[in-house]
């Protein structure tokens, strides 16, 4: 008996150690089937190589959809298992290699219901084409001091939920906007660093509608000073600056570093869109704006970045909201509802740290607050 016993285990020792020579590198594709695709499905590619040092490196590729192939932060092999995690879309890959490393049959997760996909590796000259990303947006000139050739503003629909700031094509866009959210958006402050707002200016919403001067489009800071030249005409906003001690949080690089991806596509727009309270793919972002959407959605104090990282980065955030997160999203009373699978997660103090290899602590500071003179319902467009 114990000579069988060591002949499997010696026989199962040789087959691991077999599937672990196997070279995994190059192209693999398969087809996701989603119904709302046009047809029905999205092929998708995965190109893996090796980086300096031997680990591996991959791109996603959705062929059927617009854009660039999107970074993974980590492709990992356990046994015959293999794992490409894609942050800055939210996504995960999981599949069993066969013993020759020619099929992967594994799962897509991008929310809460992972979708069937299986792998084949093929040679070049079996591969899709990828085709070449659509040529990039034009920009404003990065000295452009914009604002709006024309600018509708509209009462939201009632009972709409969340809100957005966001450019579509040539069209810069507000959802579901209050004048204090568009405040915040635009001097990047808290909406505690704003005193003196009446009341229907905390609670009326709009939808801001225009299209910058040229016909090009506005890096995060010319989008602001849109904004602001935007609150000043058809607001008639007034406000002056001052100083006053508020509880804020800071962020910083934990004391492991940062476990962030680097983003190399060269554009200035973020990324920042939640899948829901609890779930944030960030692509493309920097620290600042990081803080930003935090400060802007999710904290009830302002976030000041003290991380020192410079440029664009990708990642993945789960946590479980408790009651404090998301108040200005989800209503007075209103519980915070996480999406499916996110209530597995942890709190987001660890998840940052954990996640992130970041760290986000309370303390208080002297901080800037605009304090309102004048504010007045938006003139007609």
């Amino acid at each position: 008996m114990t000579k069988w016993m060591l002949r499997i285990i010696i026989g199962l020792t040789t087959a691991v150690s077999a599937l672990l020579a196997q070279d995994i590198t190059g192209t693999w594709q398969g087809k996701l089937s989603i119904p709302q695709a046009p047809n029905g499905e999205l092929r998708v590619v995965v190109k893996i190589s090796k980086a300096d040092g031997g680990a591996l490196r991959a791109m996603f590729y959705s062929i059927d959809q617009p854009g660039p192939g999107v970074t993974a932060s980590a492709v990992t092999i356990q046994g015959n298992t293999l794992k490409i995690t894609i942050p800055g879309i939210g996504g995960t890959y999981e599949g069993k290699l066969d013993s020759d490393a020619i099929n992967l049959t594994g799962t897509w997760s991008q929310g809460p219901k992972p979708l069937p996909l299986n792998l084949a590796h093929v040679k070049d000259e079996a591969a899709w084409e990828i085709p070449a990303p659509p040529p990039p947006p034009k920009m404003m000139p990065a000295d452009a001091n914009p604002e709006f050739e024309v600018a509708t503003i509209k009462p939201s629909k009632p009972d709409q939920p969340g809100k957005a700031f966001t450019v579509r094509g040539t069209e810069v866009m507000t959802i579901n906007t209050t004048v204090t959210d568009m405040i915040t958006m635009a001097y990047g402050v808290h909406v505690r660093q704003v005193i003196g707002m009446p009341g229907w200016a905390e609670t009326d919403k709009f939808d801001v509608t225009g299209k910058a001067e040229g016909g090009a489009l506005p890096n995060l800071n010319q989008f602001r000073v849109m904004i602001q030249k935007l609150l000043a005409d058809r607001f008639q906003l007034k406000f002056h600056h001052d100083k006053k001690e508020l509880s804020v949080y800071a962020l910083t690089v934990g004391k492991n570093g940062p476990k962030l991806t680097k983003n190399e596509s060269n554009s200035t727009l973020p990324g920042l869109m939640f899948r829901g309270p609890g779930n944030l793919p960030g692509r493309n972002a920097t620290m600042e704006e990081f803080a930003g959407v935090m400060q802007g959605a999710v904290l009830d104090r302002p976030v000041v970045d003290q991380t020192g990282l410079q440029g664009r980065w990708d990642f993945q955030l789960l946590w479980t909201p408790d009651e404090t997160q998301f108040a200005q999203l989800r209503g007075p009373g209103a519980p915070p509802a996480p999406p499916p699978g996110t209530d597995t997660q942890p709190d987001l103090f660890t998840a940052i740290q954990q996640q992130l290899g970041l760290k986000l602590e309370s303390t208080k500071a002297q901080t800037d607050v605009l304090v309102i003179d004048k504010v007045e319902k938006p003139s007609e467009n």
